[in-house]
């Protein structure tokens, strides 16, 4: 799917094009019209998934790993409080963990379904995850969300009793160097696949980035101006992997030169606060969880009162009036868990990120100017297992 529309973010598409920004500016804008497809995807496999998972998630002993590299592993992270809350155990391991220490983060006696995400697909960790889950686990079973139907993994699950992939719309299949239509569309397959969100879920979200990309330009164009060297993301529980989303888009789209970092907003007091400064841009990912939400409001309060900050944003779902123009309120989510709030939230960091790259005058479509940072990574040598005891003989 491409929008249609002539201007995205207030900039003209010819003009996005001839800046190097034309794809990733419209997979951004894109989203809101893609996630109802996701949810209608999932719900029309949902007899083949019950088949596959039912029988799986009804046992006490399953072990649930959520895995990815970079971005993908991102997912794991938003998604994994979720699958907790629902009873299950769940466990977010990135496949650069995987890799490199299969036997402390695998157990060979525990029945695992191994959740993998891949844009391509064809990241080599990814690949080897598959490989080393099959060599170390005795029951082992592989759920694969991705966008392109020739990626390794999606041709890995096809004939395997053991292994189901969802395979989503090309669309989500992202051509700009950042995930961002990828990033949220597995996010929302996967939560559906495990019935997390319920159905419908996608209408406020969908509305809200709408909103986002349609009035908030001003506002984006104000923080841009700005020119911050250093941005901080914060958010609880499932908002901490979006916050660490978010900051990853923002070092990616401006070739390293804004510093990002993430944390939850109780994290933050114990050391990283230390980085806030005059350029410092601090913006908390409120959630919808009241509990949560005390203690995200309560470091806002305390960020504020600092004053060393040179700017410091909430983004939510609820409106907050004591806050005042420091709370950034998105329509029609304010019931939302947090797990679907975060599909808009993402978009303001994504949309914010675009133009951050834009005004630094890289291309954000490729905006590695050295070339050693890869769509799709390159350069990582796989170890055999069976090498590993020559090694520690060695």
């Amino acid at each position: 799917m491409l929008v249609a529309d002539r201007n995205i973010l207030g900039i003209g598409t010819e003009r996005l094009d001839a800046a190097g920004a034309g794809a990733t500016a419209r997979e951004i804008a894109q989203q809101p019209a893609v996630w109802p497809e996701i949810e209608a995807l999932v719900t029309h496999q949902r007899s083949a998934l019950d088949a596959f998972l039912g029988p799986l998630l009804a046992r006490p002993d399953l072990r649930i790993v959520l895995t990815g590299a970079g971005t993908s592993a991102f997912i794991g992270e938003c998604l994994a409080p979720a699958l907790l809350g629902g009873g299950w155990r769940a466990d977010a391991v990135p496949t650069t963990d995987l890799v490199s220490g299969p036997r402390q983060f695998l157990q060979p006696k525990v029945p695992t379904l191994l959740v993998s995400f891949g844009r391509s697909g064809n990241s080599p960790e990814s690949v080897a995850a598959v490989d080393l889950a099959d060599g170390v686990v005795d029951e082992i079973y592989h759920l694969v969300i991705t966008c392109n139907a020739d990626g390794a993994l999606c041709r890995m699950a096809q004939g395997r009793a053991n292994a189901y992939a969802i395979l989503l719309p090309d669309a989500t299949h992202d051509r700009g160097f950042a995930m961002t239509t990828s990033f949220t569309s597995m996010l929302l397959a996967a939560a559906g696949a495990f019935g997390v969100l319920a159905p419908g879920a996608t209408a406020g979200p969908s509305a809200a980035a709408a909103q986002v990309l349609a009035s908030m330009l001003p506002l984006l164009d104000g923080l841009v101006a700005q020119n911050f060297s250093r941005v901080v993301y914060l958010g609880s529980n499932a908002l901490r992997g979006l916050a660490r989303e978010a900051s990853l888009k923002l070092l990616e789209l401006t070739d390293g030169q804004v510093v990002a970092l993430f944390d939850s907003p109780l994290g933050f007091r114990h050391g990283p606060k230390t980085i806030v400064n005059a350029d410092t841009l601090v913006v908390v990912l409120l959630s919808n969880d009241p509990r949560a939400r005390r203690y995200d409001l309560d470091l806002l309060r305390e960020l504020r009162n600092d004053g060393r900050a040179g700017r410091v944003l909430a983004l939510s779902g609820r409106d907050e009036p004591a806050l005042g123009d420091a709370c950034i309120t998105l329509d029609g989510v304010g019931q939302a868990p947090d797990l679907a709030l975060a599909l808009p939230y993402i978009v303001f960091c994504q949309a914010f990120a675009l133009l951050q790259s834009l005004a630094l005058g890289l291309r954000p479509d490729t905006p590695s100017v050295s070339g050693t940072v890869n769509r799709v990574v390159q350069g990582v040598t796989i170890y055999p297992l069976a090498e590993d005891s020559d090694v520690s003989r060695g």
